[in-house]
């Protein structure tokens, strides 16, 4: 009798220990999961800036008909530009956020010193693009930070944060509102 005690005790541990592995398997798993969505949302949001200096270049042809030495400084920032991927940070967006804002400036300013430029329909449509994937920009950083907040949730709860600590699973930073982000760009102006 004595035996059966102990091997049921045994088999109770075995049983216990069997069931702590796949408990552990099912977190890591989710929480890998969870780190690949949000790194596909940083994906979305690189895609997105692509698109967005594409459109930056269509202006900057567009600027080269008016004042060619301007459109070739552009062309030069945009060269000169880092690229985005899924694997940048949010640190690499807003670095790349503030040399788009650069570049736009300056192709604004061209516009207002060349009325024909502002009015000719190649830069119109050209700003219609460049607006449309900022607001393209915005919604995917949004879905980012949705993504984020899931994520940084799982690898701090209890007790998904023992898998995440084991695991070396860290939370990941979340694009913050700036007073120039908060506002609706407006490149046409």
């Amino acid at each position: 009798m004595g035996i059966s005690i102990g091997l049921m005790l045994v088999a109770g541990i075995v049983l216990l220990g069997v069931l702590l592995v796949i408990w552990g398997i099912g977190v890591y798993n989710r929480l890998v999961k969870e780190r690949e969505l949000v790194r596909n949302a940083m994906g979305q949001i690189a895609a997105q800036i692509e698109s967005r200096w594409d459109a930056l270049k269509s202006l900057i042809e567009a600027t080269r008909q008016y004042a060619g030495h301007e459109a070739d400084t552009f062309k030069s920032v945009t060269e000169a530009r880092s690229r985005v991927t899924s694997q940048s940070t949010v640190a690499d967006v807003e670095q790349d956020n503030q040399l788009f804002g650069r570049a736009m400036a300056n192709i604004n300013a061209v516009a207002e010193a060349y009325p024909d430029l502002k009015a000719s329909s190649v830069y119109q449509q050209s700003m219609g693009a460049v607006d449309k994937y900022e607001n393209q920009v915005r919604q995917s950083r949004m879905v980012y930070n949705d993504t984020v907040t899931k994520y940084n949730r799982t690898i701090q709860q209890v007790p998904s944060n023992i898998i995440a600590g084991i695991f070396n699973f860290s939370q990941e930073r979340y694009f913050e509102n700036s007073p120039e982000k908060a506002e609706t760009p407006s490149w046409n102006a």
